[in-house]
């Protein structure tokens, strides 16, 4: 049973620091810098005074001798975080206030970009549901160790965004086709498939979490303490489907992807139906943000995370300026009416060469990443 890993034995020296009530918490313990998302009633979802805050600690963190690793967790056990804050994202582009909106992905992505080249050792302890900015913050780092409810996914084309965060790095080098499935559909999985996709280095249950923390506190090294608790995890679930899913998605163009879901769907068994539940999901999305992630699996293998992130600040930011995003978070997290009027409506009404200029054009003032 998870439980929260705010037990601590008696006698070890814990120190507090950061901003309070702001939806995350940060610790020193021994030799261990604690992370906590604490933000219940949004699932944690992250706010700009939260990534401003955690970018603060983890800088400060980096200078502190005392410090040899950091852990990043939750405080609950529902999730470990869903997302960005999407809903105060469009509140702000639908009141003119777009550069605000802005400077929140352009800190969001550099505090992923720090985490990916953090100088000490980073370990993120992820169970519940991890979607979209969640990944951002677990996904870069050396040390991804799964619980046993880990819920993944990047589910954003369902709001008119697209798999960012630096998934344009991540998911086309997952095994096979696996990546450009889930990022078209959103698709959600479990532990046992993140864990073989290679998505967390480790699954450690929930259970030994406190005696993880305990260890780092006391100054154990990461890799042997993690090789001690980490056990090997259950065989994919959604195993049988992965040679589907690489004749699918192998397509070279979202229309290819689509007619083969069709042909693959009138037939009969287990594939058949996974194909056909594929296919109405990818219709329900927005029909641009499902060809921006088809083009980003085709971007991201020539590019590395820092290039993979200005990509995406060069297409956030022309969504602000377009009906989908808007009208997605609308449909699905304001009104919840599930009736997004998407602009255009049918994934062939998209222009693809269009589509590309999101990536390829400049801004006057691009993503800059030390």
């Amino acid at each position: 049973m998870w439980r929260s890993t705010d037990d601590q034995p008696a006698g070890d020296s814990v120190k507090e620091s950061g901003i309070r009530n702001i939806g995350i918490r940060f610790e020193t313990r021994g030799a261990l810098g604690l992370v906590t998302l604490d933000r219940p009633r949004a699932l944690n979802a992250l706010d700009h005074a939260m990534v401003r805050a955690m970018r603060a600690q983890l800088d400060a963190w980096i200078a502190d001798d005392s410090v040899a690793h950091v852990v990043l967790r939750s405080a609950h056990e529902r999730a470990f975080c869903v997302g960005g804050d999407v809903r105060a994202m469009a509140t702000l582009g639908r009141e003119g206030r777009k550069e605000e909106a802005r400077d929140y992905w352009r800190d969001e992505y550099a505090l992923d970009h720090l985490i990916s080249r953090y100088p000490k050792p980073f370990v993120s302890l992820v169970d519940g549901m991890c979607f979209g900015g969640g990944f951002g913050l677990s996904g870069h780092g050396r040390f991804r160790v799964a619980g046993e409810n880990l819920g993944f996914a990047m589910p954003e084309v369902a709001i008119g965004l697209f798999p960012d965060v630096g998934a344009t790095h991540v998911l086309p080098r997952l095994p096979g086709w696996s990546g450009t499935w889930l990022a078209m559909t959103g698709a959600r999985i479990g532990m046992s498939d993140a864990m073989a996709l290679g998505l967390y280095t480790h699954h450690v249950p929930t259970a030994r979490w406190p005696e993880l923390i305990e260890a780092l506190s006391a100054g154990r090294a990461v890799t042997p303490t993690l090789v001690r608790l980490a056990v090997a995890p259950p065989a994919p679930a959604l195993g049988a489907l992965y040679p589907h899913i690489d004749r699918v998605f192998a397509g070279g163009s979202v229309e290819a992807i689509m007619i083969a879901l069709e042909k693959v769907g009138e037939q009969e068994g287990e594939a058949a139906t996974f194909a056909r539940v594929q296919r109405e999901t990818i219709l329900r999305a927005s029909p641009t943000s499902v060809h921006i992630a088809f083009q980003q699996m085709q971007r991201g293998p020539h590019a590395d995370l820092a290039g993979c992130l200005k990509l995406e600040f060069r297409v956030v930011t022309r969504l602000l300026d377009q009906n989908d995003f808007y009208e997605g978070v609308r449909a699905v997290l304001v009104d919840k009416d599930q009736k997004p009027d998407w602009r255009p409506a049918r994934l062939e009404e998209v222009d693809p060469a269009a589509v590309a200029a999101m990536f390829d054009v400049p801004l006057p003032d691009e993503l800059v990443l030390a």
